[in-house]
């Protein structure tokens, strides 16, 4: 009896080109500015104030027309549950909104934002009679843990006019902000309303402009241990210079 013996499958030499970790691959940087990594949320302690920020594809959000809108929808975000998330402080800019807010946990805190998101673009695009995207990317968020941080931010969104606008060395407070709201000014008497930097009056935008009460001592008393803001202060770095900071990546 004789046997059979099995064929072996010859190999055929093929160079390993695609795939796997090698020196070019993955995605290339592109230019401009860098969309929010995902990354997981540290935990949120009710405590810490949150200094938010949300870059819009729409433009102008910073426009008469425009600008009571976006009240709107923050104040209807802010009196929805006050007494889990709320905002404190903001400001309008060309294509981007900064927020100062406070929440009772995580959970909180990313259900806030959404709702201020998705008002803000609704109410938006009802007005112009847009469609499609409004959001560029997803918002940014860093937790604010000492008094010297909480007024950095302070001055950084409500004197942010200052960088993106030939008004640089105006004195007074951006009418696109709540600053008219605002009682932590430098040196106004009693009951004086501070001077507005050219945009909608005073009168109209007082009368938009609705924002929560801190609950946080950081927010509401903490801050002005470290001085009071002037009208005329402009923010001496980009918050991604301050340190230390904890980022929330929404």
């Amino acid at each position: 009896m004789t046997t059979r013996k099995r064929g072996v499958q010859g190999e055929l030499p093929c160079p390993k080109t695609w795939g796997g970790r090698r020196k070019g691959a993955g995605r290339k940087a592109g230019t401009g500015r860098r969309n929010v990594a995902h990354r997981a949320r540290p935990v949120h302690s009710e405590r810490h104030p949150v200094h938010v920020t949300l870059r819009s594809m729409f433009r102008p959000l910073r426009s008469q027309h425009v600008f009571p809108t976006v009240c709107l929808a923050i104040r209807g975000a802010t009196q929805r549950a006050p007494e889990r998330f709320r905002v404190l402080h903001f400001s309008v800019q060309w294509d981007h909104v900064h927020l100062v807010v406070e929440a009772s946990d995580k959970r909180a805190l990313s259900a806030g934002v959404r709702g201020v998101s998705i008002r803000l673009a609704r109410y938006v695009n009802e007005l112009l009679v847009r469609r499609g995207r409004f959001w560029a990317d997803r918002w940014h968020g860093r937790a604010l843990t000492s008094p010297r941080q909480v007024r950095q931010v302070l001055v950084y969104v409500f004197g942010n006019f200052r960088k993106h606008s030939r008004r640089a060395l105006a004195r007074g407070v951006d009418a696109y902000s709540s600053g008219v709201a605002f009682d932590g000014w430098r040196k106004l008497t009693s009951g004086a309303d501070p001077p507005v930097v050219a945009g909608p009056s005073h009168e109209a935008m007082g009368a938009e402009v609705v924002v929560g009460v801190s609950k946080t001592w950081l927010g509401g008393v903490g801050w002005r241990r470290a001085g009071l803001i002037g009208v005329d202060e402009a923010p001496l770095a980009s918050v991604s210079e301050q340190a230390p900071k904890a980022e929330i990546l929404g």
